[in-house]
C-alpha cells in the first residue's frame, strides 16, 4: 500500500544501488512504499525466494490468468520496481548490486503493445470471448489521466480519492531534485508527470465517520469559514507536494462545530492541491493547460467549484470519470489509432466549473497562511514557498 513504510532500510540500499539510473530517471530516490524496496524486503526476508521465483506486479498476474501462461509486464507498472524507462530496460547492473536474480524480472513492453489472448478456461470462467486481444495496461493513476483526456502538453488530471494524486503531460521529463514527483512514459516521446499525495478526501472518512457529507457540505457551504485544516490522511508522513516523514495534521483559525471543521478539511485539501500545482511549475513543468478533476471528491460540487476558486482557475467534469474509460482508450490504440485521437473520440466533458474572482481573492490569504505554516514547521522548502508565494503576487 501507498503508506506502508516497512521497507526503509531496504530503500536506503535501492537509493545507494540506483543513484545514478534514478537521477537519470528523474525522480532521484525511490521512496520505501515502492516495489523495488518491497522486492529486497522480501529477498532478504526469505532468501530462498531468489531460487525459481518470478516478479509479478498485480496486472501481470490478472493477464497470466487471462492468457493461461506469463505474459509481459509494461512499462508503467514496472516503474516503482526500477525499469529504465528511457532506456527501456532493466538496469541489471543495479539489480545485480542488490542481488535480484536477472531471470526473476518480466519482460516489458509499452502500454498498449499486443500481449496475447484469452484463453478457453479464462472465457469459461469470466464470460470474456476466447480469443479477445490483452492489451498491455497502465497504472490507476495514468488511467484516470487518460480517461479524463489529459494528454496535451500542460493538461492536468487531478484525482481526489482517499489521497490527491495528480497526474499531466509534459514534452519533456521533469526531473525533481527531492524525489517526490516522478515521471510516466507517454504516447508520442511525450513525458505523464504526478505525484501522489498522502492527504485527500479519506481525512472526512478519518474525521466524520458515518455522518451525513451532503447535509454536513450544506452547512459548510452556509458558514464558508476560513479556517483551514492540513488534511493529511495517512500516518507515514507526507509524500506529495513535499517529503515530510514527520508530517502531522493541523488546523489553522477557529472551527467550533462540526460544519466548520468539515468546511475547513475541504479547504485544506484545494491549498494543497495549489500547493502541488506552484510545485511542479516550480520544477519547470508545464502546468497552464486544461485541468479535469475526477475521482470520489470530484463528486461534490460545492467542493469542486472550491476548488477552483481556491485555484483560480476554471475546472472540467468528465461525463464518465472511471479509470477503465482510460484503458478502453488505450486499448483502442493498439489498431493503430493514436492515443490523443483515441481520446478525443472516445471522452466527453460534462461540465466546466469557472473561478469567482472574489472567491479567490478571499482565498488567497488563507493559502498564503497554509503555506507559511508549513513553512515554519519546516515541512516545505523555502525555495518553493517563496516560489508559490511569487505566482500569488498580482
Amino acid at each position: 500500500m501507498y503508506d506502508d513504510g516497512r521497507a526503509a532500510a531496504p530503500a536506503a540500499a535501492v537509493n545507494t544501488a540506483g543513484e545514478k539510473v534514478w537521477q537519470e530517471l528523474g525522480y532521484r530516490s525511490m521512496q520505501p512504499s515502492w516495489a523495488l524496496p518491497k522486492l529486497i524486503a522480501l529477498l532478504e526476508d526469505d532468501p530462498g525466494l531468489r531460487t525459481g521465483s518470478r516478479l509479478l506486479h498485480q496486472v501481470d498476474l490478472i493477464t497470466w490468468r487471462l492468457a493461461g501462461r506469463q505474459l509481459a509486464s509494461d512499462a508503467s507498472h514496472a516503474l516503482k520496481t526500477g525499469y529504465h524507462l528511457v532506456e527501456e530496460r532493466w538496469p541489471h547492473e543495479v539489480m545485480a548490486e542488490l542481488g535480484v536474480p536477472e531471470g526473476m524480472l518480466p519482460e516489458v513492453v509499452r502500454p498498449g503493445s499486443l500481449l496475447g489472448t484469452v484463453c478457453a478456461a479464462a472465457a469459461d470462467a469470466t464470460g470474456i470471448p476466447e480469443g479477445t486481444t490483452i492489451v498491455a495496461g497502465m497504472t490507476d493513476g495514468c488511467a484516470a489521466q487518460i480517461g479524463a483526456g489529459a494528454l496535451a502538453p500542460g493538461a492536468w488530471n487531478s484525482v481526489l480519492g482517499t489521497t490527491l494524486v495528480l497526474k499531466g503531460s509534459s514534452p519533456h521529463l521533469v526531473r525533481d531534485p527531492a524525489g517526490v514527483v516522478y515521471c510516466h512514459r507517454g504516447p508520442g516521446g511525450t513525458w505523464l508527470p504526478g505525484g501522489a499525495s498522502s492527504s485527500g478526501a479519506g481525512v472526512l472518512s478519518q474525521r466524520f465517520p458515518g455522518a451525513d457529507l451532503d447535509a454536513l457540505t450544506a452547512q459548510a457551504a452556509a458558514l464558508d469559514p476560513d479556517a483551514v485544516a492540513y488534511p493529511l490522511v495517512a500516518g507515514g508522513g507526507e509524500r506529495f507536494p513535499f517529503r515530510a516523514p514527520g508530517a502531522a495534521p493541523f488546523l489553522l483559525g477557529h472551527a467550533p462545530t462540526r460544519a466548520a471543521e468539515f468546511h475547513a478539511c475541504l479547504l485544506g485539501v484545494a491549498c494543497l492541491e495549489r500547493l502541488c500545482f506552484d510545485y511542479l511549475d516550480h520544477l519547470g513543468a508545464p502546468v497552464d493547460g486544461p485541468l479535469t478533476l475526477t475521482g470520489g471528491g470530484a463528486r461534490n460540487a460545492y467542493w469542486c467549484q472550491l476548488r477552483a476558486d481556491v485555484l483560480g482557475r476554471p475546472v472540467r467534469l468528465p461525463q464518465q470519470a472511471e479509470g477503465a474509460v482510460g484503458m478502453a482508450v488505450l486499448a483502442a490504440t493498439s489498431s493503430g489509432t493514436g492515443l490523443q485521437e483515441a481520446a478525443a473520440a472516445m471522452v466527453r466533458t460534462a461540465r466546466e466549473i469557472a473561478p469567482r474572482p472574489d472567491r479567490t481573492a478571499r482565498y488567497l490569504p488563507v493559502h498564503l497562511r497554509f503555506i507559511d505554516e508549513l513553512t515554519r514547521r519546516g515541512w516545505l522548502d523555502r525555495t518553493v514557498a517563496d516560489h508559490a508565494r511569487r505566482r500569488a503576487a498580482p
